[in-house]
């Protein structure tokens, strides 16, 4: 059995629990969210996107077998956290390998 290929994208906020929120919110009109805590993870399309409220960052993570897959996640986490934090100029920068 292979490892998953994983991603990880901490995005420097005053207010990360607010985008957290912002984002588990709307993405929770297409999938099914569950929270733990500070840590909310949902799949999606057959890999695991985490969204994780921390002391000045928001930690998104991505989990996937493929590296299509995992850059859908990416690009579904990354594009809506971008686009909710477009006025604070919220930049997601994935980094390949360390969930």
């Amino acid at each position: 059995m292979t490892s998953p290929l994983t991603a990880r994208a901490d995005v420097a906020t005053g207010t990360p629990a607010r985008y957290a929120k912002q984002l588990v919110s709307h993405l929770g009109r297409r999938l099914t969210w569950v929270t733990d805590g500070n840590t909310s993870t949902a799949e999606i399309g057959g890999a695991t996107g985490t969204v994780v409220v921390g002391e000045g960052v928001l930690t998104l993570r991505a989990e996937a077998s493929d590296p299509d897959t995992l850059a859908r996640v990416q690009h579904v986490l990354g594009s809506h956290l971008e686009r909710f934090g477009q006025r604070n100029e919220l930049a997601v920068t994935w980094v390949a390998g360390d969930s």
